[in-house]
């Protein structure tokens, strides 16, 4: 049947209408961004990149049950986890997103690895989903090395535990507190064959932080698990589940290594860092103050110190003057404040701090400036 007038009109209107549409459509697709689907990864070594940065990875090694992740632009999340391992061993896998490099797979863009001397800050950022049917740990894993390497197990893994669901606990034994970053940790240490694992545990769920990577290791530093002259090699986010785990997710993750730092100074512009340091205090029954002069024995000046020493056990920093501390207990660092940061060669800085003690009161064993070690007086 051949159409009326009225309908070839309408016919050739609509058609001028839909050949408009079609014209704005590929103008769009010209000047806007084409989006971007998730990616989904079930191999088990699996990886992807986003952001054009980062590397997530699927990283299934302890079981055979399948586990698949979906990448976001942001992050990824754990769509499949079928199977699951004892409470008391190994998890089955480290599904994470990355900076660094990972047995020979480096993120792109990367400036690890990286000397610790030499990075004046880290600043990283990250934002967890958790579920409850599950056992696992939300687990932002910091890796060192002697060597700058890329491929392999390092020497030294620090692991922050934002959260812990389940009957699981961290490699070794429970060494005691710290204040890091600004937020109380229970400190594990121990070696799970391979490496030295330092574990910071959070007394409750953290969903989301703010913070300095350097913050960690320069704990490592101190407590004797790595020296100024290693490498950080990685950072990574994620999870290691022992029981299910779908639905979990990071839902943003961000790392930046600034460089800035001398060789023999992590995080300072740098100088000289030979150095001798007098510790004298005064106790009482369940107290003591302490008055510490550090003296800058070298020939160039020190701009910008932080101290680090550990405190005897039974002893806790409750108040600090001319300095700020991180940690209040086991491992301290002391750093400068505005009025006392430049140490000329000869110079000195005092500050000192109040505390409460049990059992006969002792004084730390060394110290160390800017990561080298002073002699006392």
């Amino acid at each position: 049947m051949r159409p009326s007038p009225h309908h070839a009109r309408r016919a050739r209107g609509l058609l001028g209408a839909l050949l408009t549409s079609l014209v704005s459509l590929a103008a769009l697709l010209t000047t806007a961004p084409v989006a971007q689907a998730d990616t989904t990864i079930c191999q088990p070594f699996g990886t992807t990149t986003i952001q054009g940065r980062y590397v997530v990875q699927n990283n299934r090694w302890g079981t055979s049950a399948t586990q698949c992740i979906t990448a976001t632009d942001s992050g990824f999340r754990i769509t499949q986890a079928d199977g699951s391992v004892p409470t008391n061993g190994a998890p089955k896998s480290y599904p994470s997103v990355y900076n660094g490099c990972h047995y020979t797979n480096c993120s792109p863009g990367t400036n690890l690895p990286a000397q610790l001397s030499t990075i004046s800050s880290a600043p990283s950022s990250i934002s967890y989903g958790f579920v409850n049917n599950a056992a696992y740990n939300a687990s932002y894993d910091i890796w060192l090395d002697p060597t700058p390497r890329t491929d392999g197990v390092n020497r030294t893994e620090i692991m922050i535990w934002f959260n812990k669901v389940g009957s699981i606990q961290p490699i070794g034994s429970p060494v005691g507190n710290a204040n890091v970053g600004g937020r109380d940790w229970q400190v594990w240490s121990g070696n799970n064959g391979g490496n030295d694992v330092l574990s910071f545990v959070a007394p409750s769920a953290i969903s989301s932080w703010n913070f300095d990577v350097m913050d960690f290791a320069r704990q490592a530093v101190s407590r004797g698990l790595a020296q100024n002259n290693w490498y950080l090699t990685s950072v990574q986010a994620g999870f290691e589940p022992w029981q299910n785990g779908a639905g979990l997710a990071v839902n943003s993750f961000s790392s930046t290594v600034n460089k800035g730092g001398s060789s023999g100074d992590p995080g300072t512009p740098g100088g000289s860092t030979a150095c001798k340091v007098a510790y004298a205090a005064s106790a009482w029954q369940g107290g003591f103050t302490a008055d510490v002069t550090i003296t800058n024995t070298g020939t160039s000046a020190v701009s910008g110190w932080k101290l680090g020493f550990t405190l005897p056990s039974g002893q806790q920093i409750t108040n600090a003057w001319n300095a700020n501390l991180s940690g209040s207990s086991g491992a301290v660092t002391a750093s400068n404040v505005s009025h006392n940061g430049q140490l000329t060669a000869g110079g000195q800085a005092t500050f000192g701090f109040q505390g409460t003690s049990s059992g006969t009161f002792t004084k730390p064993s060394g110290f160390n400036l800017n990561g080298t070690a002073c002699t006392t007086a």
